[in-house]
C-alpha cells in the first residue's frame, strides 16, 4: 500500500496523512491515532526516498564508532544502543553507524553531517577538553552528548549522570562502615566519567583527612579480565597497606575483582567490601552475584531511550526538552558492604 491508497482509504488528503505520520503538531490527536491505527492494520511503510523529498528529513540519527585492531567490544555501549533502538523503532527512525579511525572522529562526524544521510548526531565516551565539541557547535544540525567534557565550556546539550556525586556517596557509605584503606578500579583516565568518579572518591576521603594510595588505583578498559588482574595485584600488597574497601566503575570490572577475592580465600562483605557502578546490564545483574553487590545504579538503556526521545523530538519539532540533564545515581545497599575488619 502506498501513501495515496492509504489516504483514499481514510478519506484524508495525502498531506494530512504524511503530517500525521511525521508528528506535525497541527494534526489533532484523534486524526493522528486514526492514521496510526490504519498503518498498523495495513502494514503500510512509508517510502523513505519519497518521505525525504517531502519533508527534507532523512529519518536517521548518526553515530560514529571508533574502530581499530586494539578496540574491544563494549557491553555498556550495546546496552545503551538497545535503549536508543527501542525508541527509534517507535518513530520509524534509523541509525547510520559510521566506523572511524579513533584518531579521526572529528573528521568522521563532519563527513557524516555533510552526507545528508542523517538529521542529527549523537556522541559519547566524552574526554576532557573533547575536540569533537567545537566542531559539532559549528554544524546547523541537532546533536546530543551522552556524558560531559570536563574542562570544556558547558554550552552544549547533554544527558549525563552525576558521576562525582555517585562515587562520593559510595565512598561516604564505606567510611561510615569504618573503612580507611580504599582501592579504585576505574575506567580509562582520559574519559570524563572516570575523571569525575575519582574526584568523588578523593573529595569524600579528603573530608576525613584520607587519600587514595595511587598503588591501589587503576585506569583500564572495563572488562572482567582487567578486574581480575588488578585485584590480584592489589591483594598481593602487605597486609597493613592492603585496602579493605574497593570501588569499581562497572559491574563487569567487579566480576573479575570478585573472582580474585574468592581465589584469595577472602570473604566479600566481611574481609573486604565492594561497591560497583551498576548500569542495569541485562546479562550481568549485581543481585545475582554469589554475594549480592552494593551498587550505584543508573540505567544505560534508559539513557538511550531518553537521548532518542530528545533527538527525534527536536528533528520533528514535536516536543521541547531541557538542553542539559544530570541524573542522580541511586545507591543500592546489598551484602557486599560490611563493617571494616579489625586490623
Amino acid at each position: 500500500m502506498n501513501l495515496k491508497q492509504l489516504s483514499q482509504m481514510l478519506g484524508l488528503s495525502q498531506t494530512t496523512v504524511s503530517r500525521a505520520l511525521n508528528g506535525y503538531p497541527e494534526v489533532n490527536h484523534q486524526t493522528r491515532e486514526r492514521v496510526l491505527k490504519a498503518v498498523r492494520e495495513t502494514g503500510y511503510r512509508p517510502n523513505k526516498a519519497a518521505q525525504r523529498l517531502a519533508t527534507g528529513k532523512a529519518g536517521s540519527i548518526g553515530l560514529v564508532m571508533p574502530t581499530s585492531p586494539g578496540n574491544s567490544s563494549d557491553v555498556h555501549f550495546s546496552e545503551f544502543l538497545t535503549g536508543l533502538g527501542e525508541e527509534a523503532l517507535r518513530h520509524d527512525f534509523h541509525f547510520v553507524l559510521t566506523p572511524a579511525d579513533p584518531n579521526d572522529e572529528v573528521g568522521a562526524l563532519r563527513r557524516l553531517a555533510a552526507s545528508g544521510n542523517v538529521d542529527a548526531l549523537f556522541v559519547n565516551y566524552m574526554r576532557g577538553h573533547d575536540p569533537r565539541l567545537d566542531m559539532l557547535k559549528t554544524l546547523s544540525m541537532p546533536f546530543l552528548v551522552h556524558g560531559r567534557s570536563i574542562g570544556s565550556k558547558p554550552d552544549y546539550p547533554f544527558l549525563d549522570i552525576d558521576n562525582e556525586a555517585a562515587f562520593y556517596d559510595a565512598t561516604k557509605l564505606l567510611l561510615q562502615l569504618g573503612h580507611r584503606r580504599f582501592a579504585l578500579l576505574n575506567g580509562p583516565i582520559y574519559l570524563d566519567f572516570a575523571i569525575r568518579r575519582k574526584k568523588g572518591v578523593d573529595a569524600a576521603l579528603a573530608e576525613r583527612g584520607l587519600a587514595l594510595d595511587e598503588a591501589c588505583v587503576s585506569h583500564t578498559a572495563m572488562t572482567d579480565e582487567q578486574g581480575l588482574f588488578t585485584m590480584e595485584r592489589i591483594l598481593q600488597m602487605e597486609r597493613e597497606r592492603r585496602p579493605t574497601a574497593v570501588l569499581c566503575s562497572s559491574t563487569v570490572l567487579a566480576l573479575g575483582a570478585v573472582r580474585a577475592i574468592n581465589q584469595a580465600k577472602l570473604r566479600l562483605g566481611e574481609d573486604i567490601s565492594m561497591i560497583a557502578h551498576d548500569d542495569v546490564l541485562t546479562l550481568l545483574k549485581p543481585e545475582n552475584f554469589t554475594v549480592p553487590l552494593t551498587t550505584t545504579r543508573s540505567s544505560l538503556r534508559a539513557a538511550g531511550v531518553r537521548i532518542a526521545e530528545r533527538l527525534i523530538g527536536e528533528i520533528k519539532h514535536t516536543d521541547t526538552f531541557p538542553a542539559q540533564e544530570l541524573w542522580k545515581a541511586e545507591l543500592i545497599v546489598r551484602a557486599s558492604t560490611g563493617v571494616a575488619p579489625a586490623d
